[in-house]
């Protein structure tokens, strides 16, 4: 197991187990693996006895030690601690009382307390100026109550670690929806926040149409005016030109496709938006690490029969988690074993197409992209059902579109693609399907203020075996982040939006839940722009779309290259 230092920086400051006393690190990396592995495995004791605990014991060691797949954050920080909660995604309804309203307050303390993400709708939520009966006075508002959620998350720290993180979503008829949109305008505003659209087909067609589109009282869904949907959809895209605010999800399309329609509809995803639930509803994560399976014996160059394992261990991994988790509360608890959602996904996309010779955008891409999300996809699968026939189907089967196709397999879902931020640095590969933002780049502000100054291994192999650049052309790689000399090595902001949108499609269309997936623009670009590019994703039948305009924000996490001299741009 060999860890760059940059995965070592990201082990220590949030993984490895401290004593509570000294803050002295009392794990090393090897520790964390092997005890994530005992922890997990103590699920196959249920069904196999001590002979198969220790087997997976061993198989879940060997895949995480090798960085083959990674589980999300909180099952690295917490398998195996009095801790005990293991999930990275939750959606908590929020009803209009408030009760009701500070006990959702309550539950995502808890949540984010213990390292998870969570996710919210306040659709339900009376419009402003609404008149409340028991106080005699009116209503504040949606985009008011965020403010408390989002001032509480500025004060709780993921599992003592890292800050938490929230998915606001109203629904596009909301009477509010304009001061939602325009909610981070001001850069102090929701920082705790990504906040989404939740986009209907009818609004949609109102805006290819150039129709007017009413607003309803979710009260009685009354309607309480009208408004042009084209001046309302340029609002979107003017304000994300400004923020990268907001996003949109398309509410129609992931209820359509959603496994469990009979239990209710889906309304909020997680923060990242791969993972659309039901209200107290939870997911586990994990990402197989695409750059391990490279292959020299592969007419493709890819390890088919190495990943088509991994993939099996990795659900079975994530099956097990359920079984052993901890949940904040027993509506949440009896939602996730009921319907045993799990997301397994990719990270190392864009580090694997520069391995094989594949420019990112290009359609061989889009091609390979299919191939092998169709590939997990149908192994994931294949092994949900093995685990239903040892195991049980999920509890709410009967409620599902699995049970009249007489399909009996052990979870909901098994595919989602997220992000993938620190558990690719710990893997050492790209993040999640994106593209490379940079050659070189400055990522601040991360793991307590950190600053990290990088320079793409791959690259830096490439430029150091292959092409033989001059530590002149390698400083001007350090300081601009790009070499436009081989388009293998194009950076997101040099690609089209059609680019990232191809690759984006081509993984939602063997994924269950959906993408996370940022369409990063470079800073010239109009607002214009990016309502093509929401129309487009919409008609692409994508479940979700963020986009990034670069610069936009007067503090980003990543900038391009960095500030270059003599003595600090040597390999």
């Amino acid at each position: 197991m060999k860890l760059s230092p940059q995965a070592q920086e990201v082990l220590k400051a949030r993984y490895l187990l401290k004593n509570p006393h000294s803050g002295r690190m009392i794990e090393t990396p090897e520790q964390l693996f092997q005890r994530v592995a005992q922890a997990v495995a103590r699920a196959e004791k249920l069904w196999g006895g001590k002979s198969a605990e220790a087997h997976w014991r061993n198989q879940f060691f060997e895949m995480l030690s090798q960085l083959k797949f990674l589980p999300n954050s909180p099952t690295l920080m917490n398998a195996g601690t009095p801790q005990g909660q293991l999930s990275a995604c939750f959606v908590i309804p929020i009803e209009d009382s408030l009760t009701e309203i500070f006990d959702a307050l309550k539950l995502m303390a808890l949540i984010q307390q213990s390292g998870g993400g969570t996710g919210f709708s306040f659709s339900k939520l009376r419009m402003k100026g609404d008149p409340v009966s028991q106080s005699l006075g009116v209503a504040s508002g949606p985009v008011s109550f965020m403010r408390i959620f989002d001032v509480a998350t500025e004060n709780i720290r993921q599992g003592g670690k890292r800050r938490g993180a929230n998915m606001g979503i109203l629904r596009v008829d909301h009477p509010d929806i304009e001061e939602f949109i325009q909610a981070k305008l001001d850069p102090q505003a929701f920082t705790n926040f990504n906040l989404s659209v939740g986009i209907t087909d009818r609004f949609m067609k109102a805006v290819e149409n150039g129709q007017s589109f009413p607003l309803l009282d979710p009260y009685d869904g009354k309607k309480k005016k009208e408004v042009s949907a084209r001046e309302l959809f340029h609002l979107m895209a003017e304000c994300a030109w400004k923020t990268g605010d907001p996003g949109l999800v398309f509410l129609d399309r992931i209820n359509r496709l959603q496994p469990t329609p009979e239990l209710g509809r889906i309304e909020a995803t997680n923060p990242c938006g791969e993972v659309p639930l039901l209200p107290f509803e939870a997911c586990n994560l994990g990402s197989i690490n695409l750059t391990r399976f490279l292959s020299d014996h592969s007419p493709d160059g890819i390890n088919w029969q190495g990943l088509k394992e991994t993939v099996s261990d990795a659900i079975r991994f994530l099956d097990d988690v359920i079984e052993i988790g901890y949940w904040p509360s027993e509506a949440i608890q009896k939602q996730v074993l009921g319907n045993r959602k799990v997301g397994l996904g990719v990270m190392g996309l864009a580090e694997l197409l520069i391995h094989l010779g594949i420019p990112y955008d290009s359609a061989e891409a889009v091609d390979l992209a299919e191939k092998i999300m169709a590939f997990i996809s149908k192994q994931a699968w294949a092994t949900s059902e093995m685990l239903a026939g040892e195991r049980g189907v999920f509890p709410n089967w009967k409620k599902s579109v699995f049970y009249n196709k007489k399909k009996k397999v052990r979870n909901a879902t098994v595919t989602s693609i997220a992000p993938t931020g620190t558990i690719s640095m710990i893997a050492g590969t790209s993040s999640g399907i994106e593209p490379l933002f940079g050659l070189s780049y400055t990522q601040s502000n991360i793991l307590g203020g950190k600053t990290f100054k990088l320079l793409n291994p791959v690259f830096e192999k490439w430029a150091q075996e292959k092409k033989g650049l001059t530590q002149n052309e390698i400083n001007a790689v350090k300081e601009s982040g790009v070499w436009k000399e081989n388009p293998l090595f194009k950076t997101a902001l040099e690609m089209s939006a059609e680019a990232h949108l191809n690759i984006q499609e081509a993984f939602q269309k063997f994924t269950d839940n959906a993408v996370s997936k940022t369409i990063n623009l470079p800073e010239e670009i109009n607002a214009e722009t990016i309502q093509n590019i929401y129309m487009e994703a919409w008609s692409r039948k994508l479940k979700g779309i963020t986009v990034f305009r670069y610069g936009c924000r007067g503090e980003q996490v990543f900038q391009l290259g960095q500030s270059c001299h003599s003595t600090d741009c040597r390999l």
